[in-house]
């Protein structure tokens, strides 16, 4: 029979070598890692020339030739020659001041009495359809 010694040696032993094999297996599994963000590209970086004084834009001299309105277009924004660009101007001028834009739909303008002439006596019309109309009216 084995003394109470050898068996708390043999035990002792035992736990030692069995602690030795799990510290071994921990050393061997790495720690799982983390995933790194993904790298960005690093854009190199465009050196900002400096601009001259811009230039006042030229504007385009189909639109700045001036036309001589109709009659019923020259009721609502003169009869002199003008530009197109310039009649444009007195329309909204005249659209404003006796407040024939639509309330609801800031689109559409309701025209009165002069400018019914000029849109073909239309009830509404867009602010769109109104260049192409103002359009035949101008010579």
């Amino acid at each position: 029979m084995p003394t109470k010694k050898a068996t708390k040696k043999g035990t002792k032993k035992t736990a030692k070598k069995g602690a030795k094999k799990a510290a071994k297996k921990k050393a061997k599994k790495p720690a799982p890692r983390k995933k790194a963000a993904p790298k960005k590209k690093a854009t190199p970086k465009k050196k900002v020339a400096k601009k001259a004084a811009k230039k006042p834009r030229k504007p385009n001299a189909a639109f700045m030739k001036p036309m001589m309105p109709s009659a019923e277009l020259g009721a609502v924004v003169g009869a002199k020659p003008m530009p197109r660009t310039e009649v444009t101007k007195k329309l909204w001028e005249y659209i404003r001041k006796y407040n024939l834009q639509d309330s609801v739909n800031r689109r559409m303008i309701n025209p009165d009495e002069k400018l019914a002439a000029v849109f073909g006596s239309k009830k509404q019309v867009s602010m769109f359809d109104m260049t192409k109309l103002v359009a035949k009216q101008l010579k």
